[in-house]
């Protein structure tokens, strides 16, 4: 039995297999070939057999021996792998099994393999080959763990996304009933005012709303492809905060909420950062605060500057609050996840995609910040969003205004934390600042202060109080003081329906909440200037009178629309189809006579972009730098780089407003 082998071989065998050995099967004798140091105590040779008995009790886990004593057994030997059961492929078969070995549980193979074949067919001599594969199997089980949890992912992601159409389906056949039935309707009552006037105002509300649903879808796959970046710039805080406020006022009258915002201790408020994504954040999150807060709730918003930045940059909170219908514990844990949504809008009658607070996550993240959310079922929601932005050299300390150092201020506003910033800001402008959350203290506090000869110069009252009306404040403190001393509302509501109220009653200057230091400066400054009052419209017919206007649109529908704005607004308007008749128009004697052009950007012959730069090369240096804006559905920011690049002066995205396009306009075509 006993075969000679090249020690080369049997060498390279060793490094692959810790033993191995050749069995004769029909004589059921075994020869080792190669063993391992912890194996040497085993026979060179033997029964076969005896050496099965002899391993199956060395260190194998008792659950594997039976299946390793049958499979290694001379007989399942004979019966598996026998010529007439065989292939070219299948002529060796393995067993794996677990061994304890130094308190370790580990993974071995045990490998049959044909040596050759007995005039029967039989198996004559086999190699029973053993090999740790403790590495091998946890890489296998690491690809199964990681193959089960992409799958999982990828069920849940396809039960998201046929939840999310479901939702979008019935989000979007919404307002598109609406906007066809009102559409219907209008049609019906046309010569009846208030009620076509009603009709239009609901099909402009329900084509807002189906214009944020399509956004929504559109930003999400963007943010999914890489295609959304982050280009930072100089930005106001401010204004961006007033912005904000001035777009959700319309939505904090409708539903009659209580509104709140206030700032705590922002002193870099000129920063560098993408200012039209921090707006995105902060409107989404304010948004859904309104969104799921019942009419007659409380949406609160601050801004905290935090002390800790290093030097040339500033860390801010922004938190908003709200006492809406909250949310579950579990699915705040999930509340950042595309498509998720706790109730379909079908149940809760909310609409949306369930993408708003996922794009404000991605956002966050890409801005190098973090998004943190505490909400308790029936009783309110808290977003807080933390960002860091280089500040820049703009931010200036202002000093004390000299004409009002050591004058005595009075604050009366119902928030005390309000009061407390206001008091703060007041104190570094050089005034004694004292306060109140009461209307009818700071009236007495106003008569005291001028009985002890020891006035106040200043007052800043809230415009609503719980017990009394701040007009009503203002009137009677100027039955005490008289008319000189400046009073300023403040306010986080749009001040235009009371204004010449409030004008009557006394009221100098108005502030808007939160109210910064700067703006606090300028408004104590001007305060005592008289103010200009100035009733404006952005349709100024006589100021656009003679003007010309050359459209470019390919799509008929939209042609109108823009025609019918301009026409109102006062200008003459000239149509063409698409860009190469706009080229041959400018480059007739017509073209001498445009002020403006209003360029689409994607039509058939020749693009928007190819038709400006034909312009833009014109040997006549008038027609050549004509003001160009254009209008495109192409509303994201890199079409508005990619615009500008192309020379094109302003980026109006579509659906058209027609105040947006006369303003835009008017920068170019104003008297």
């Amino acid at each position: 039995m006993k075969k000679e082998y090249d020690a080369d071989i049997l060498k390279a065998f060793s490094q692959s297999y810790f033993a191995g050995i050749l069995v004769n099967v029909g004589e059921d004798r075994y020869e080792v070939l190669h063993l391992v140091s912890w194996m040497r105590h085993i026979s060179k040779e033997g029964s076969y057999t005896e050496f099965l008995e002899e391993i199956l009790n060395d260190s194998i886990m008792q659950e594997y021996q039976g299946q390793l004593r049958e499979k290694l057994d001379p007989s399942y030997i004979k019966k598996t792998l026998n010529e007439d059961e065989l292939t070219e492929i299948d002529r060796s078969y393995y067993i794996d099994y677990k061994v304890i070995r130094e308190e370790q549980r580990r993974w071995c193979r045990a490998s049959v393999v044909i040596v050759d074949l007995c005039d029967d067919g039989s198996p004559n001599h086999v190699l029973v080959l053993f090999k740790d594969i403790t590495k091998q199997k946890e890489k296998d089980m690491e690809y199964q763990r990681t193959l089960k949890e992409a799958y999982q992912l990828a069920e849940r992601a396809n039960q998201a996304k046929t939840t999310f159409l479901n939702n979008m389906s019935h989000d979007i056949r919404t307002p598109m009933n609406a906007i066809i039935g009102f559409t219907s309707l209008a049609a019906t009552h046309i010569d009846e005012k208030e009620r076509l006037k009603d009709y239009l105002s609901k099909i402009m509300t329900s084509s807002n709303h189906l214009l944020s649903l399509i956004n929504d879808v559109l930003d999400m796959s963007r943010i999914e492809s890489g295609k959304v970046k982050i280009e930072e710039s100089p930005c106001s805080i401010p204004i961006v905060i007033h912005d904000l406020r001035n777009i959700l006022q319309t939505d904090i009258k409708a539903k009659r909420l209580d509104f709140f915002i206030d700032t705590v201790d922002v002193v870099d408020e000129d920063v560098i950062c993408d200012k039209l994504r921090l707006n995105q954040i902060l409107l989404n999150c304010m948004s859904n605060a309104m969104k799921y807060t019942k009419a007659g709730g409380t949406v609160g918003f601050r801004i905290i500057q935090k002390g800790h930045a290093p030097e040339g940059f500033a860390d801010y909170d922004f938190v908003v609050k709200d006492n809406g219908i909250g949310m579950s514990e579990e699915f705040a844990e999930h509340i950042f996840e595309p498509f998720t949504r706790e109730e379909t809008s079908t149940v809760s009658r909310i609409p949306g995609t369930g993408l708003g607070m996922a794009i404000t996550k991605n956002i966050v993240d890409m801005m190098g910040g973090t998004i943190k959310v505490k909400s308790e079922l029936g009783v309110g929601s808290e977003f807080t969003i933390s960002l860091r932005f280089k500040t820049t050299q703009q931010n200036s300390k202002r000093g004390v205004i000299k004409e009002l150092n050591g004058f005595r201020a009075l604050v009366a506003d119902d928030s005390m934390d309000s009061c407390a910033s206001v008091e703060k800001m007041l104190r570094t402008i050089g005034l004694r600042s004292e306060w109140t959350t009461s209307g009818k203290e700071a009236i007495f506090r106003a008569k005291y202060a001028s009985q002890e000869n020891d006035p106040f110069q200043v007052y800043i009252i809230d415009w609503l109080m719980p017990d009394m009306n701040g007009i009503e404040v203002v009137r009677r403190i100027r039955m005490e003081i008289g008319d000189e001393v400046p009073i300023i509302i403040l306010t986080a509501y749009d001040w235009a329906d009371i204004e010449q109220e409030a004008r009557e009653a006394g009221v100098t200057a108005f502030c808007a909440k939160p109210l910064f230091v700067s703006e606090l400066y300028d408004v104590l400054q001007n305060a005592s200037r008289p103010v200009k009052t100035k009733d404006k419209t952005i349709l100024e017919v006589e100021a656009f009178k003679g003007k010309e206007i050359l459209l470019v649109e390919d799509v008929e529908l939209n042609r109108e629309i823009a025609e019918t704005i301009l026409t109102e607004a006062g200008f003459h308007v000239n149509s063409v189809e698409d860009g190469k008749q706009a080229v041959d128009y400018m480059e007739s004697e017509k073209g001498d006579m445009i002020d403006l052009i209003l360029m689409d950007v994607m039509m058939p012959v020749m693009d928007g972009y190819e038709a400006t730069q034909k312009i833009r090369q014109l040997e006549d240096k008038t027609k050549a730098d004509i003001p160009i804006i254009a209008m495109t559905a192409n509303a994201f920011t890199e079409d508005r780089r990619q615009v500008l690049e192309a020379g094109i002066n302003e980026h109006l995205a579509k659906p058209l407003e027609s105040e947006v396009l006369i303003e835009m306009i008017a920068n170019y075509c104003g008297k």
